[in-house]
């Protein structure tokens, strides 16, 4: 039996309705992380469903670090300006813009790595496989891009603030949460002295 409290807490860990989290709890039998997951998948899920709705709305966000030499902007789009002004969604917009600063990625998106960097970074990886079997070498390299990739994707990045997370999680998350399509439109970077 799932109880109110089991279905508060869940709801508190990850701002899901309280139905949602209630069938959650109950294909999960009960266990805590494993509704977690089950969430995670459905907000993966539901996003795929809403990648074809057009986005109206959104809002941008910024971030100084704090001595004042980073600082970034991001803009974060919805479908409605009723989520867009939601306090909620503002401060994904600035956890987004904070991770920036943290970690500043080169692309948002998987897509928008060109092939000559991935041959560059192969090149380099072709060179520490030397010797090993060719079986097993294909899938070392496309681990190896894929580690190399992960650090320079915003999408793919984990989260700074949960290490269980990625941002393309963080999205999936508020797209179940909002019930609209969110996005990441653009994002830059600035740091004093770096050109």
């Amino acid at each position: 039996m799932i109880t109110t409290e089991q279905i508060k807490e869940l709801r508190d860990k990850t701002g899901v309705s309280v139905m949602q989290c209630k069938k959650a709890l109950e294909e999960a039998r009960g266990d805590m992380d494993k509704a977690i997951i089950v969430l995670r998948k459905k907000g993966s899920d539901i996003a795929s469903k809403k990648s074809d709705r057009t986005l109206g709305s959104g809002r941008i966000a910024s971030y100084i670090h704090g001595n004042g030499t980073v600082g970034t902007l991001v803009e974060l789009s919805s479908e409605t300006d009723f989520v867009s002004k939601n306090d909620e969604f503002y401060a994904l917009a600035h956890d987004i813009a904070m991770q920036i600063a943290a970690t500043n990625p080169t692309y948002l998106k998987r897509e928008d790595v060109t092939e000559e960097e991935k041959n560059k970074a192969m090149e380099v990886f072709e060179k520490e496989v030397v010797g090993k079997p060719e079986a097993i070498k294909e899938k070392i390299l496309q681990g190896k891009l894929d580690s190399y990739l992960a650090d320079k994707i915003l999408l793919e990045q984990i989260f700074v603030k949960d290490g269980n997370l990625k941002i393309k999680d963080l999205i999936e998350s508020a797209i179940q949460k909002f019930g609209e399509k969110i996005e990441i439109a653009r994002f830059a970077r600035f740091s004093v002295l770096e050109k």
